[in-house]
């Protein structure tokens, strides 16, 4: 093997989370892998996992080599790229990260007419309502609602947005629309679980002053997308984010509720949260990552 298959090779192994894993994603026997491997460590006389019959991690060598072999196979990918796009070709690949609900109704059909114009780049979408690590992951941008904390992350606006509380015409029709915060424990409240912690203190600005209300869940999920399918279903009222009702409650689907109010259920969140890419700090940003977020923003504008 040369030097950038045997960086090819850890990298798989590792973001794989084992060797036999790498090897059906590299159409290798697991076998094969354990002798490259091998080979991989005697060539560098040093041992770069810790190896046991359920569990396969990095040793302080292996983490030094994994993270160097990504900047090169990086800087390699943004060669080829740019030789591809001398003769007009954009390529690559695009990692991308979303909540759940934006990715499936948004990010996921841009993405399609992305690909359809740009065959050649390598598309990856991954959905999650938790905060990931661009680094660790290997993406290349993730999208974010929220005010974020300072951090040495790149950010780029997308939209303005906001909180909303919301509830369907079919459960108002039940249960009487609340018209100030007190009346909130009179409903059946949806919340959102995010790591094991419920996102049940509601804030509001009532009278020039911030209230929190923690309000009594009547259901729960971990799924933005799943949080608001209960809602249109008339179990009852959630906190969104703008960008995910916009459609549901411009057609009528849904209603927005206290809108004077209601601030939204993070100590970061503002009257106005943000709606952002999220770049990892790096020197060069591939085209294919910069082309395609400015297709997503332009892209929006039809919506």
């Amino acid at each position: 093997m040369g030097k950038l298959e045997d960086m090819t090779l850890l990298v798989a192994v590792v973001d794989a989370g084992g060797l036999a894993a790498a090897g059906r994603r590299m159409n290798l026997s697991p076998a094969t892998m354990t002798a490259r491997l091998k080979a991989l460590e005697e060539r560098y006389q040093t041992r770069f996992f810790n190896r046991s019959t359920r569990a396969i991690a990095l040793t302080r060598s292996g983490e030094e080599f994994y993270y160097a072999a990504l900047r090169v196979l990086e800087e390699v990918e943004l060669a080829e790229s740019k030789l591809m796009q001398k003769e007009g070709i954009l390529s690559g690949t695009l990692r991308i990260a979303a909540p759940s609900d934006f990715g499936r109704q948004y990010l996921s059909p841009a993405l399609l007419d992305f690909s359809r114009i740009h065959p050649e780049v390598k598309s990856s979408l991954y959905l999650s309502e938790d905060v990931v690590d661009l680094i660790s992951l290997r993406l290349d941008m993730s999208i974010r609602f929220g005010n974020l904390p300072d951090s040495n992350l790149v950010t780029k606006v997308i939209r303005q947005n906001h909180r909303v509380l919301v509830a369907s015409p079919a459960y108002l029709a039940v249960h009487q629309e609340p018209v100030s915060v007190d009346e909130l424990d009179e409903h059946r409240c949806l919340v959102m679980e995010r790591r094991g912690t419920l996102m049940n203190e509601w804030r509001f600005e009532v009278e020039g002053e911030t209230r929190s209300v923690r309000v009594t869940p009547a259901m729960v999920c971990n799924d933005g997308a799943l949080l608001r399918q209960w809602v249109l279903a008339g179990a009852g009222i959630a906190s969104k984010s703008w960008w995910d009702v916009k459609r549901d409650v411009e057609q009528g689907r849904l209603k927005v509720l206290l809108a004077d109010s209601f601030i939204g259920f993070s100590r970061h969140d503002k009257k106005q949260v943000g709606l952002q890419f999220v770049y990892p700090q790096r020197r060069f940003q591939p085209l294919q990552v910069s082309m395609f977020s400015e297709f997503f923003i332009n892209w929006l504008d039809n919506e």
